[in-house]
Formats: C-alpha cells, sequence, structure tokens
C-alpha cells in the first residue's frame, strides 16, 4: 500500500465513523437500536451503491469475533454484580437450556415450512438463537421496567452468545453426518466450564495487579483492564475453550472490582465498546450484497414468525416457569428478544466452513435482523404498557451516573499536610481559597470526613478539593502560600509562587 492508497484509507474510514455516530445519533432520537443505521451505513458503501467492494468472509468472521470480544468485554465492566447476582439461575436456565430448545424449535419449523435439510435447519436455528443486549435496551433504556425484568434480559444476553456460538461451530464442521447430543452436550459444558473458570481466573488476577501495581500514567489503567480481558478471550479460545464467556466474565470481574480510575476505564471501555459495534456492523453491511435480499425475503419473514411466536415462548416458558417468573413477564421478556450483531457474524461461520447454501443463509439471517428489530422495537414500549409491567406516570427509579470531572469542566486536586506545614492548625474557612474551588473531603486516620467551614487541618490530613482549570493556579498558590507561612501569608508577602522567595530575617518571622 502505498502513502497515498493509506491517506485515502485512512479518509474513508474517518468518513464512515463520523456518518456512523451521526446515525447514532438519529437512532437515540427515533427511538430504534442502532445497529440498523451502522448496517445501512455499509450497505449504502458497499459495491451495489457506493462502489466499496468486500467479499472476504474469513476476515469478517476474524475481525466480528475479536469485536464481539471487545463488546462482551465492555458489557461485562459495565454491568453492577448486584443487578444479576440473583439471576443467574434463570439466566444460565435461558442461555444455555433456552438456546438448546430454540434451535430445536427453529429447526423444525423451518424444516417442514420451507423445506430446508436438517443440516441447514439446525445451522439457521443455532444462528438466531442469541439475543442482543444492546439491541434490547437501546429501545428500553427509557422505560421504567422492574429491575428483575431489564436485569434478566441484560444476564441472558451476556451469557447465551458462548452456547450458540459452540453449536454454530459444531454444526459448520460437521461433514459426513451431524454429532450426536450427547457429543454436542459435552462440548458445551466443556467449553463453558473452561472458559467461564478460565475468565474468573484471569479476572480476580487482574483486579489484584491492578491494586498493586502502580502506572505511571491514569491511561494506562484502561488499556491493562481491557488487556486482561482480551488475554482472557485469547486463552480460553487457545485451550479450545469459550473465549466469548471467558472475556464477558473477566470484564464483569474487572468492572467490580475496587480497581483504581474506574471512571477512567469505564469510559474508555464504552468508547471501545461504540467502536467495535460501529466497525462490526459497516463491515457486515458491507458483506452482504443488495441485489441478491429480495429472494431472502420470503425465508426471513417465516424463519422470522417461527422464531418469535414458536420458539422464544418456548424457551421462555421451558426455562423461567419453574422459576415462578409471572406470565406477563414471561411475555414481555419473549417479545424483547431483539436478535442483532451475534447471529450475521455467526452466519459467517459456515460461508467460511463451505457448507453448501451458508450464502443463502447469510442473506436470510441478514433480512430478520433488519425487519424484526424493526418490527419488535419500536412495539417495546407499548408491549410494556399494555402487559401492566409499566403505566403513564408511573415513577422511575433513580439513576444514579458518575459524572468524570472533565465533563463539568473540573478538576481534582489532593493535598496531604506535611510535617512542618503551617496548614496544621488553619481552620477550612481561613484557607480563603479562590472562588469556586471548595475542599470537599479530608482523609484522616484512614477516615473520611467531611468538612465545615469550622474543622481544623491536622499533619497527615490528605485533603480533596474540587477547582476550575480556570481558578486551579490560584488555588495552587493559595495553598503553597498558607503552607509556608500560615493563614496570613499575604501580610507577609507570601504568594505561594513556585518557587519559595529567600527566607525572611528572624525579627520579622510570625509568632
Amino acid at each position: 500500500m502505498t502513502l497515498q492508497e493509506l491517506y485515502m484509507t485512512l479518509l474513508v474510514a474517518g468518513t464512515v465513523l463520523l456518518a456512523s455516530i451521526a446515525a447514532a445519533r438519529a437512532a437515540h432520537r427515533l427511538g430504534l437500536p442502532s445497529l440498523l443505521l451502522f448496517l445501512a451505513v455499509g450497505v449504502i458503501t458497499g459495491e451495489d451503491v457506493i462502489g466499496l467492494h468486500f467479499d472476504d468472509a474469513q476476515l469478517a468472521q476474524a475481525l466480528g469475533t475479536a469485536a464481539l470480544a471487545v463488546i462482551l468485554i465492555e458489557g461485562g465492566l459495565t454491568t453492577q454484580w448486584s443487578d444479576i447476582r440473583r439471576l443467574l439461575a434463570p439466566a444460565g436456565m435461558l442461555a444455555a437450556v433456552g438456546v438448546a430448545v430454540s434451535v430445536v424449535v427453529t429447526a423444525a419449523g423451518v424444516h417442514w415450512l420451507l423445506g430446508m435439510d436438517w443440516h441447514l435447519a439446525l445451522l439457521l436455528g443455532a444462528i438466531v438463537a442469541s439475543t442482543d443486549a444492546a439491541a434490547v435496551f437501546a429501545v428500553l433504556r427509557s422505560l421504567p421496567l422492574p429491575q428483575k425484568v431489564s436485569g434478566l434480559l441484560e444476564a441472558e444476553s451476556g451469557f447465551n452468545d458462548a452456547p450458540a456460538i459452540i453449536l454454530v461451530t459444531v454444526f459448520s464442521t460437521a461433514t459426513s453426518e451431524l454429532p450426536g447430543a450427547g457429543s454436542v452436550a459435552g462440548t458445551v459444558v466443556y467449553q463453558l466450564a473452561v472458559g467461564g473458570l478460565l475468565g474468573v481466573v484471569i479476572g480476580r488476577l487482574g483486579a489484584v495487579a491492578l491494586r498493586r501495581i502502580a502506572l505511571p500514567a491514569t491511561g494506562l489503567y484502561p488499556l491493562a483492564t481491557l488487556g486482561f480481558g482480551v488475554i482472557a478471550f485469547a486463552a480460553a479460545g487457545a485451550a479450545n475453550a469459550s473465549g466469548i464467556i471467558a472475556a464477558y466474565l473477566a470484564g464483569l470481574v474487572l468492572g467490580n472490582a475496587k480497581l483504581p480510575h474506574r471512571a477512567a476505564t469505564r469510559s474508555f471501555a464504552e468508547g471501545a465498546g461504540w467502536l467495535a459495534q460501529i466497525g462490526l456492523f459497516v463491515m457486515l453491511g458491507l458483506l452482504v450484497t443488495p441485489r441478491q435480499l429480495p429472494s431472502a425475503i420470503l425465508p426471513a419473514i417465516i424463519t422470522g414468525l417461527v422464531l418469535l411466536l414458536a420458539a422464544r415462548p418456548a424457551c421462555v416458558a421451558v426455562c423461567l416457569t419453574p422459576f415462578r417468573v409471572p406470565w406477563r413477564e414471561q411475555a414481555f421478556i419473549s417479545w424483547a428478544g431483539l436478535r442483532g450483531a451475534v447471529p450475521i457474524v455467526l452466519a459467517t461461520f459456515p460461508v467460511v466452513a463451505g457448507v453448501d447454501g451458508a450464502q443463502d443463509l447469510l442473506d436470510i439471517v441478514f433480512v430478520l435482523v433488519v425487519l424484526f428489530t424493526l418490527i419488535q422495537g419500536p412495539a417495546l414500549p407499548a408491549t410494556a404498557r399494555r402487559l401492566g409491567l409499566t403505566r403513564p406516570g408511573a415513577l422511575r427509579e433513580v439513576q444514579v451516573e458518575t459524572a468524570p470531572l472533565d465533563v463539568l469542566d473540573a478538576d481534582l486536586l489532593t493535598v496531604t499536610v506535611p510535617p512542618g506545614s503551617r496548614l496544621q492548625g488553619v481552620a477550612v474557612f481561613e484557607l480563603r481559597l479562590p472562588a469556586p474551588t471548595v475542599l470537599t473531603l479530608i482523609v484522616r486516620d484512614g477516615a473520611a470526613h467531611v468538612p465545615g467551614p469550622d474543622t481544623v487541618l491536622r499533619t497527615g490530613d490528605e485533603l480533596l478539593l474540587v477547582t476550575t482549570p480556570q481558578t486551579r493556579e490560584a488555588a495552587e498558590r493559595r495553598l503553597r502560600a498558607v503552607g509556608r507561612r500560615g493563614k496570613l501569608a499575604r501580610w507577609f508577602g507570601e504568594h505561594g509562587d513556585q518557587e519559595p522567595p529567600a527566607a525572611a530575617p528572624a525579627s520579622e518571622a510570625p509568632r
């Protein structure tokens, strides 16, 4: 590649990225999952419209799998363990037994209605078996749903990718005859168990390392955190286990550990997740050929109806009835099982494996994801209201967010009162810090205290102050001045310069 070709490639990539970000904003305003507009950007950029040619299914599979790993690491990092802890059992049932039920019912439906042979029918059932959290919560985030319902959907979508990927891989590599149920079950159990164990172990090791090792720059902590998630994904893959479940669990462990710079890590992970989603969906949009899609519309509609009206309700009923989940919540969870990136990525597996009819499956899955996201997504708010899960004017749960100081245009200053400093014995109001600088917290003897105006500083106190970039320098100068000459520093001509002035004669020293 010449330098000029590199510039053109970067120009196209940057333009597509900005177009995708604009599409995400438009999708948010319309209440639609962003994946639809990301896919549209890819299709428009492709050979049938703008003319960019891309048909490398093997590269798409490799990049798509890597993007899924980043997305799931970010999902784990931003998931609160307290929200899903009590839902692990039903979510695990939906992710394991539910996927199996969905595959069998979907395969039987397309076999009898479309005349598809059992091999392709099982492949198609496995490809569309997993749900997509990003697609669901892009629509649900503004709805006051019960925590149990939203948490269950989130946990299920984090766990059910791995079984679906395992089944697609098994069915794609089966050549002469399909493997027995016992062999498939053994493979699934091994991959989930070993992948889950590696994810938890590497996540814990990463948490211990990041707590004990002082890195030279704040920006290295998010990179190291993401690096541990990638290591978990790769280590599980090298052990022929599920890298997807390992990546998610490693992110979950790291995200719920008390690590330094958690806000920066979360912001970086969210940015990486968005970048992975944009790249993944645009690439998948490039991979399909629009002129071939009309022939896939009818099979996609039939497959989607089987999935929506039979397979999904069956797996939800089988998995959640033993946990006494009310039928209204079961009905909503059935309708809210949106499909997204994973099925389209999984549809590339049989293409790479050379399975006959695999290209038709890819077209069917692409059309199914687009059509049924358009049907199900906008209908979710009305469905929740009709089922009595939310009502107009209902009270919503208070959402507590971490606001990075850069969003507030503020700086956080930390000061330790050293031995011999004149800050010792000074009351907070006597600091006379420039507005709007405020002393927000004092850590003394390992305990945190919220100071009042009359709180007196002591040697060893750790002070946390919030200021603005405009007043930061003045605040630092005032703290240095008081530290050198006490609360009457200005009377002695001390203004907190970086280089302290020459020592005053003993006769002028304060008493």
